[in-house]
């Protein structure tokens, strides 16, 4: 059971170690990209291409024949990776050895649906991804594996969701074969420790140049690709892809520009300075902010972002 690219590397590692795939779940096909053209998710594209059955019920815990038809399958487990919706008690029951997850975050830490996001706007270093045995809760369950791993840098959520994905489908199948030869025994989640990782919203996305140039830079890695860090220039709506840390304190008021240079935007914060670096302004792609700056004859120093 799961839906987006991070879910892909399990399924396709579950193949690999000889796993007998009854049954594939994940959302329904729903329309995306600026077109809004009607997309299969990546799970169900994969589970395609390996012929496995698919179901996309809309919302499980509503639909009793869909429920059913996993029933009737008789699995001894349900692997769930970024499936997108909780999973009624009824259908957690059905496995005879139950049903396994794999979360983007050393557990108790961000639990919810944004863990790898939340852990980059936060400015964590270090992360990992943790297998659990599932309950009704919101990723409460009782923790059976966790790999650490270090946040780069230079990370974004796409980097760092990449790199996951692929730990955690190895850590899945180390897990089923553990569990499977009782070798591991469950860890209730202690109570210490516990924070939450909601779903980003836009509104998430929108820049607040008062706050510190790290907290400013953290967020944008966290939020690229999506929803994307945005603020506005001239009242027209500026994304920011790619920023680094600037020098000390120039004294103007937050959102100012100082400079345009090589290396981009010079932009004050509420506590230092931030180099925007890749910058996006409306009806055209992605660029360098620098060439950026060339084709905006309103932009200076001086000129207020936001």
């Amino acid at each position: 059971m799961g839906t987006p690219s991070f879910a892909v590397p399990s399924l396709e590692a579950l193949i690999r170690a000889g796993h007998r795939i009854l049954l594939v779940v994940t959302q329904p096909d729903r329309p995306a990209g600026r077109g809004k053209q009607v997309q299969a998710p990546p799970v169900k594209v994969a589970a395609q291409a390996h012929g496995l059955p698919i179901m996309q019920p809309g919302r499980l815990r509503r639909e009793p024949e869909a429920i059913a038809r996993i029933a009737e399958l008789r699995p001894d487990l349900l692997c769930v990776v970024a499936f997108g919706q909780l999973l009624p008690q009824e259908v957690l029951d059905i496995p005879a050895r139950g049903s396994l997850n794999v979360h983007g975050s050393l557990l108790p830490a961000y639990r919810g649906a944004g863990p790898i996001q939340w852990a980059l706007i936060k400015g964590e270093q270090q992360t990992g991804v943790t297998t659990m045995l599932m309950d009704a809760g919101m990723d409460t369950g009782a923790m059976l594996l966790a790999e650490p791993m270090a946040i780069a840098p230079g990370d974004t959520s796409a980097s760092l969701s990449d790199r996951m994905a692929e730990r955690g489908a190895d850590l899945l199948v180390k897990t089923i074969d553990a569990w499977l030869a009782d070798k591991i025994v469950p860890r209730p989640q202690p109570s210490e420790g516990v924070s939450v990782a909601p779903l980003l919203r836009k509104s998430d996305g929108i820049l607040d140049w008062r706050q510190p140039a790290a907290a400013i830079h953290d967020r944008i890695r966290g939020l690229t690709p999506w929803p994307g860090a945005q603020t506005t220039l001239a009242g027209a709506p500026l994304k920011i892809l790619a920023s680094r840390l600037g020098p000390g304190q120039a004294g103007s008021s937050p959102g100012t520009i100082l400079a345009l240079g090589p290396e981009g935007w010079l932009v004050q914060t509420g506590e230092g300075t931030l180099w925007l670096a890749t910058v996006q302004v409306p009806g055209r792609r992605p660029q360098d902010a620098a060439e950026a700056a060339k084709g905006l004859r309103t932009l200076g120093p001086g000129t207020v972002l936001g």
